[in-house]
């Protein structure tokens, strides 16, 4: 399988940093991001990111931002679309950013399976309709997880990955002095993202709402 990465924002405001710019903050986001997934496995090329300021992701332009996404859609073609939840039956609470793109997300898996939206990717840029029958929904309220993925067997790699934000998960988010951590720091690190690991039955898990079938019943 092959798994394809889009992050809607730079990160460019998540620091209480203040020496940081945003310019500053958004070239160290994507560096981490690309460690991440390196440390994943997954390829610099199968990562995309939309370049829009954090935190202000409700206020951006939604026809541009879904049809950017409706672009990628068509040009992966992917069989499963992994999204924060948008909820079911109400709107899933989430940070605004987060939020904002459940919802943009999940609008633009409804148009891409539509020829005539967007039209011009189609006749101009070559692209055709795309139909996404399978969704992963993370971040779902307790209630509504259906799905328990087993990760044992990557739950070292998810760390590592997780790892890689030091302008998050360290002293960095108040004095960013680079990526690299003492080694007392680096394990603190490790040990603060190996507690968000999830455990069912003694195995390291994940939680989804699985749902298969047309995007506009993913929240019904």
């Amino acid at each position: 399988n092959e798994v394809y990465i889009a992050i809607l924002t730079t990160g460019n405001v998540g620091t209480q940093d203040p020496d940081l710019s945003m310019v500053d903050l958004a070239n160290i986001r994507k560096q981490e991001e690309q460690a991440a997934l390196a440390a994943m496995g997954i390829p610099s090329d199968h990562y995309t990111n939309l370049g829009y300021d954090d935190g202000l992701l409700e206020y951006e332009n939604k026809k541009e931002v879904v049809s950017k996404l409706v672009r990628l859609i068509r040009q992966i073609r992917p069989d499963v679309l992994f999204l924060f939840d948008p909820g079911k039956g109400a709107q899933r609470w989430h940070k605004a950013d987060h939020r904002s793109a459940s919802y943009l997300t999940a609008d633009a898996a409804r148009a891409a399976m539509w020829p005539l939206l967007f039209q011009g990717q189609i006749t101009m840029e070559g692209l055709q309709a795309h139909t996404i029958e399978e969704y992963l929904l993370f971040d779902s309220a307790e209630d509504d997880i259906n799905t328990w993925v087993d990760i044992s067997g990557f739950k070292e790699k998810k760390i590592t990955a997780m790892s890689q934000y030091v302008s998050q998960w360290s002293s960095g988010w108040y004095k960013y002095e680079g990526p690299d951590l003492s080694d007392e720091e680096a394990k603190e690190v490790k040990d603060r993202v190996s507690r968000r690991i999830r455990y069912r039955d003694g195995k390291a898990v994940e939680g989804f709402r699985y749902f298969k079938g047309s995007p506009d019943n993913i929240g019904r």
